[in-house]
């Protein structure tokens, strides 16, 4: 997916980059059970990260199949280009 095909108002997922809507359905949890705005359900659940001790690039490997899955004209090279370029942008990898 190109950047200029994404919506402007498009939430992501300040981990893994994946596309959050409005029904908050793939949100995160805190602790006390309420959704989060910035993490989705596999990334954030219960107040903490799924995987803590993860780093950016085990993350994107992670996230590689899961992205040509979802969007059959996309190699892993690309998808894994994409994320590369993307993720340090994103709230928990940003250093």
């Amino acid at each position: 997916m190109e950047q200029s095909e994404i919506p402007e108002n498009m939430i992501f997922c300040q981990c893994c980059a994946m596309p959050l809507d409005e029904s908050g359905e793939f949100n995160g949890t805190e602790a006390d059970g309420s959704k989060n705005e910035e993490y989705c359900v596999y990334c954030y659940k219960d107040g903490a990260f799924t995987a803590p001790d993860a780093t950016m690039e085990e993350m994107i490997e992670f996230c590689v199949p899961h992205m040509v899955s979802a969007n059959e004209n996309i190699t892993e090279d690309a998808a894994r280009e994409m994320m590369q370029k993307y993720f340090p942008e994103l709230k928990r990898w940003k250093k």
